[in-house]
């Protein structure tokens, strides 16, 4: 990969990856995954194991998440392929100083196409993204799709703490949010105190 920078987070363990393409006169190619670079530059795992490939494409106004899996946990490489978006991160390990708490990037393509952002979201952590802009994402994760152990938290709940994140980025979010399509299961999430208070909550530690 033509890692360009990692920018941290205010969550230690979430981090956004910048790389570059490699353009011609035929176009461009990109190495959009490459394990030894993510060990070296994020502190990913030497564990860490593709075993499934997501892509997504949302419009512009559509709000996901705030989703999480567990048993197995799953971790996530997310790549903006092409579009913006604001992509939001909440902690939601028992115990953590930060359990609740929540904070965001604001991502976009390169307007001469010749970067990408990727994000690390690890396993404990929500994840939800407001789109700015009609998107491509794709999803490297290390664990397959389990529709009996997944969750979500609505990202509009009342007790979402907010003062970790940057204004502008939750300005974003609420001018998305206030008219955006949101799904009727990400609506029917759990609150903070919900997760907080369900036994299924104890599957994240911190």
């Amino acid at each position: 990969m033509k890692i360009l920078e990692i920018k941290q987070t205010v969550f230690p363990e979430v981090k956004v990856i910048r790389f570059g393409r490699f353009p011609d006169e035929r176009g461009f190619f990109t190495e959009a995954y490459r394990k030894s670079d993510l060990i070296k530059n994020i502190g990913l795992d030497v564990n860490f194991e593709v075993l499934q490939v997501n892509i997504s494409y949302s419009k512009t106004n559509v709000v996901r998440g705030l989703h999480f899996q567990w048993k197995p946990d799953m971790s996530k490489l997310i790549r903006v392929v092409d579009g913006g978006l604001v992509d939001l991160f909440m902690d939601i390990r028992k115990n953590s100083p930060n359990f609740g708490k929540i904070a965001g990037v604001k991502l976009e393509s390169s307007p001469d196409k010749s970067e990408e952002n990727m994000i690390w979201i690890p396993a404990g952590f929500a994840h939800g993204v407001a789109f700015t802009k009609n998107s491509y994402l794709e999803y490297f994760c290390n664990a397959e799709y389990s529709p009996t152990t997944e969750a979500g938290i609505y990202p509009q709940a009342s007790d979402i703490d907010w003062n970790l994140c940057d204004p502008n980025i939750k300005k974003d979010f609420d001018a998305i949010a206030q008219y955006g399509v949101i799904s009727e299961k990400d609506k029917a999430g759990l609150t903070v105190t919900s997760w907080k208070n369900d036994a299924r909550s104890e599957n994240f530690i911190y």
